[in-house]
């Protein structure tokens, strides 16, 4: 309410405008200027009480929403198939995401992959809601218009999703993560009639044509001129500590720039002569490296190799220590097969061994039987 000025007038303008009255005397003013000045005042006093109350409410949801002090239980709860457990909106404890049609808050959030909010409109407090759809954008691909949160098709080998206006997809076919056996190491991805995945076949190759012993594996259909960045692992370790293993690897260096299991042959040692050389070391406690003083043949399953080789092998210890090839590399050796059918594999050679304290259990990461491996042999 508006007056003329007097003592508590002139105190309270006195109280908001120091420096307007230090300049202007209020008693030269007219009534009209005071009413003016007096209404101002008031819609300023009156913002102002409005403000102090709005965030002293906001405060107090707050406090009473979101504790100061994270009541969390030792151990995670076990959610459902399918409930992802995430991080409450108040940052302060894992719970599993509430789904359609329940109870949700700052403390029990929605499932928000799925398109949830949690819909406060029948509190007006906005303590409590239920998690409903988000009616969020649609997603258009190919011309096709798809709602949010629909899962849809584009085709038999992905499975998609659209969100708010953006769309997501998982590859249905498995192709690239069931990977072919250490018995298939020259697999290829053929397309079946009739199903929509790709599979993985191995044939082994009817002809190969004549090659060097020292001939590394080979790359088909590797064009430097593609947009691809190789990545190629490490040979890992050979299954085996003695006699035929396998030992694998991952690659791209493919016409696909696809990424590949590798696998090839192996052998660190013969078991049959680990116990010969064991005796023959006497004073020495390591054999870093054996020749073999006689010609032997390969054989793989009802294969065996063409040529006799006289491959190194790594020693033995008798000190607790183990040796294990340091450098190595892959030769492909032609194996003729009782079926009349010549194949060609890869093969490690070793080149050098190192002796160490961190040996390998003596455990094969695929049974002999299984493999198919019959060693070396004479």
């Amino acid at each position: 309410m508006c007056f003329s000025p007097t003592g508590s007038t002139v105190e309270i303008f006195r109280r908001y405008h120091k420096s307007a009255y230090a300049v202007f005397s209020p008693h030269s003013w007219k009534v009209s200027h005071w009413a003016i000045l007096c209404q101002a005042v008031t819609q300023a006093h009156q913002l102002f009480s409005w403000m102090y109350l709005f965030f002293r409410v906001i405060t107090l949801v707050w406090s009473q929403v979101c504790p100061r002090r994270c009541p969390c239980p030792k151990e995670p709860p076990l959610c459902l198939p399918g409930v992802p457990l995430i991080l409450d909106d108040c940052a302060c404890c894992l719970v599993c995401a509430a789904q359609k049609g329940q109870a949700c808050s700052e403390l029990n959030p929605c499932d928000t992959r799925r398109g949830l909010q949690c819909d406060y409109s029948a509190d007006v407090h906005r303590r409590t809601g239920v998690c409903a759809v988000h009616q969020g954008n649609v997603c258009v691909l190919d011309g096709s218009v798809y709602q949010n949160g629909q899962t849809f098709f584009p085709s038999c080998k992905y499975q998609c999703v659209c969100r708010d206006g953006q769309i997501g997809c998982v590859p249905r076919c498995n192709v690239d993560v069931m990977l072919p056996g250490p018995d298939c190491p020259m697999p290829r991805r053929v397309q079946v009639p009739g199903e929509c995945c790709e599979k993985w076949v191995c044939e082994p190759q009817t002809e190969t044509k004549p090659h060097s012993p020292s001939e590394t594996v080979s790359f088909d259909g590797w064009d430097p001129s593609l947009n691809c960045i190789e990545q190629t692992t490490e040979w890992g370790a050979c299954s085996r500590t003695c006699g035929m293993g396998v030992s694998t690897r991952v690659t791209n260096k493919n016409q696909r720039c696809e990424m590949v299991k590798q696998s090839r042959l192996c052998m660190i040692r013969p078991c049959e002569q680990l116990q010969d050389q064991l005796t023959q070391l006497r004073g020495s406690k390591c054999q870093r490296m054996v020749r073999s003083d006689t010609a032997v043949h390969l054989s793989y399953k009802n294969c065996t190799s063409v040529q006799a080789y006289k491959p190194r092998y790594c020693g033995s210890c008798t000190d607790g220590r183990c040796c294990t090839p340091h450098r190595t590399r892959t030769a492909l050796v032609d194996l003729q097969c009782s079926n009349g059918k010549t194949a060609r594999r890869p093969v490690m050679v070793i080149l050098t061994c190192a002796c160490h304290s961190h040996c390998p259990r003596d455990n094969a990461v695929w049974p002999p039987s299984e493999l198919g491996y019959s060693g070396m042999r004479v």
